[in-house]
Order: structure tokens, then sequence, then C-alpha cells
């Protein structure tokens, strides 16, 4: 990352957080997650995305620090807060997609972390 050394980079900086984020699922695919079974929530995700002809990006991501909680699936949709689904399975896969994605409401029972 570049060093911000005047209030021009500042205010550049800000206004490029500022602009829309895209809709985006990551799967946490490290060690931990793929013991947990983060394949199958990721196959699951890329699956059934297709089948519903959803417009998301459906990524593969690092750890998290939280594998007491994997597989983790991260969610980024326009007007919600992004949210860290934690001991994801492919029920709950199909859940954030059908809820979260298409409907706008979180999976509560589901919810580890939200970064507001």
């Amino acid at each position: 990352m570049a060093k911000l050394s005047s209030a021009q980079d500042l205010a550049k900086k800000k206004k490029e957080l500022q602009q829309p984020r895209n809709n985006w699922v990551k799967v946490g695919m490290s060690s931990c997650g793929l013991a947990a079974g983060a394949q199958e929530v990721y196959d699951t995700l890329v699956e059934e995305s297709r089948k519903r002809n959803m417009q998301i990006q459906i990524q593969k991501c690092g750890c998290q620090g939280m594998c007491y909680a994997e597989p983790l699936v991260e969610v980024s949709v326009e007007g919600l807060p992004v949210v860290v689904y934690g001991r994801v399975n492919r029920e709950t896969a199909v859940k954030i997609l059908d809820k979260h994605v298409a409907g706008k409401m979180l999976v509560n029972d589901s919810v580890f972390d939200l970064n507001t």
C-alpha cells in the first residue's frame, strides 16, 4: 500500500473508499478451512450462483484467523454491512445466496462478524 503523504492523497483515498463496492463472496481456503469443508462450500456457492444466474463474484481467500469457526464465508452486498459467516455448510451456503445475496437479509444464525 502506498504511503499517504499529502492532503490530496488522503482525499483521493477517501473518495476511493466511498465508491460503491462490488458484490462478492469470499471463502476461506487455507488448510484449516479446507479441513473443515471449505471446498464443498466453495463448489456449492459457485454451482448454485450459476443456477440462479446471480451476478456475484465467488472468490477464494486465505486464513482470517478464526480457525475455530471454519469454513468461513465473507459476503459483501451493496446496502448491507460486510458479514463473515462461520461454520458454513452446504445448506448454509445456499441460504447465504438466497437470503443475503438475493434477498438482502442477513442469515442471523450463522453470523460471526459484522464489518460496518
